[in-house]
Parts: C-alpha cells; structure tokens; sequence
C-alpha cells in the first residue's frame, strides 16, 4: 500500500464498523410502542436507518400526540447503551480492516457519525477501535447540521488536516453515502444485504462509486482504486 491514493479514511459507524442498527432499533421499537406506535423492528429501521430519533420528531408526534424531548430521549439512551454494552459486535473484518488502513495511512483515519459522542465512544471500546481512533472522533449532533449534510465529514477531515477531496468515506447509508458525497470524498459502500444497511443500489444511485459486501475487501478496494 505504499502508493496507497487517498491520504485519510473517513468512517461511519453504525453498520459500518459496528452491527448496532438492529439493537438501537429493537430499543426504539419497544419505546415507540409504549407511546402508541406499533412498529416491527423492520419498519423502525426503515424508517429511522441512517437518521436521529429527533429527525423523526414529527413523525413520531403524528403518530403518538407525543412530543420527544431531552427527558425521553435520555431513558432512549440509557436503555440503548445498556443493549449495546451486552450484546454489541463488531461487523465482521471491521477490526481488521481499520488496523490495515490505519497503517496505509500513517494513522489519518477518523470516524464521522451521525450519533452521540457518547455512544461512539462506547461502541468503539467495546469492539477494541479507539486506540485506532483516538481523539479523531467527530459526532454530526456536535455540528450545525447532521447527515445528510456534509458538516461532520468535513469536520472530520479537519481534525486529520486533509483535504476532503482527498478521502475515501465508508457508509452503508443513503443518508450518510449523501454526506460525504456532498462533502467531496470519494464514498465506498457497505451492503451485506438483509435489514441494518441501505441496499447497495440505492446507495450508487446518490454517488457512492463501488459497494461492498464484504469489509474484509476494504483494503485492498481502496488500495487499489483510480477513478473512472
């Protein structure tokens, strides 16, 4: 990889490098129901895939009479965290895949979530990342706007003092593949199949340039990328 050609990596998180979706989901489910809404966990995650409870806020209103506010979006958290403390696993080759471009790079990797600092710490300690990442951690609700704004790979870039143009971005979500395509990096899929990820058609038709089915393949795809 020594003529590796992007000069940093930019990841999301959430079913990027951890399987979370279908927990956090699950969680949401169960508290959407005490309020009215009956969902499958199917629905919740095509309904909230790739989004904040709070982008939903008036969607939930409509359908409860119930306006979310801090109070209910902590106990949404802490019983989140709780799931994700016990049952969180990586997405498998993630681990192994960050260690191998954390070396092509020299280190210039960061993580660009849409979720909360808190949770992202967590969910990288738990799956034996944060050393990789370090401080380079930015959370899009620290922004003036979320994804699908560019704001927190932007930012994300800045804190590695990169051009974004010059980063590859890992998403497997239509609303984070529109961030950082509108951030000007060259954005790479993840689409396992199944629930938890955008399908990988939807994801090339808002500009992600190649899907992955398989995270184990990250490095060599990126290593070996010229654009076409």
């Amino acid at each position: 990889m020594s003529h590796f050609p992007y000069d940093a990596v930019l990841f999301d998180c959430d079913g990027v490098l951890v399987d979370s979706e279908p927990i956090t989901n699950r969680v949401l489910t169960a508290m959407l129901g005490e309020l009215g809404w009956r969902l499958t966990l199917e629905e919740t995650l095509r309904i909230f895939l790739g989004k904040t409870v709070f982008d939903e806020a008036p969607r939930i209103q409509a359908e409860t009479g119930y306006r979310i506010d801090d109070a209910w979006i902590e106990r949404f958290r802490a019983r989140r965290n709780a799931a994700l403390e016990s049952e969180l696993e990586p997405i498998p080759g993630a681990p192994e895949a960050v260690r191998a471009l954390h070396a092509a790079v020299q280190g210039r990797i960061a993580v660009a979530s849409g979720a909360d600092r808190v949770k992202l710490r967590l969910q990288l300690e738990k799956i034996g990342l944060q050393d990789c990442f370090g401080e380079h951690v930015v959370s899009g609700q620290e922004q003036a706007r979320n994804k699908p704004w560019p704001d927190v790979y932007l930012a994300a870039a800045r804190t590695l003092d990169v051009d974004p143009a010059r980063c590859a971005v890992v998403e497997d979500s239509v609303t984070g593949a529109r961030a950082g395509v509108a951030a000007g990096a060259t954005v790479f899929g993840y689409s396992p199949g199944g629930p938890g990820h955008s399908d990988a058609q939807a994801l090339l038709d808002v500009g992600v340039v190649h899907v992955l089915r398989d995270m184990r393949e990250l490095p060599a795809v990126l290593a070996g990328w010229q654009a076409r």
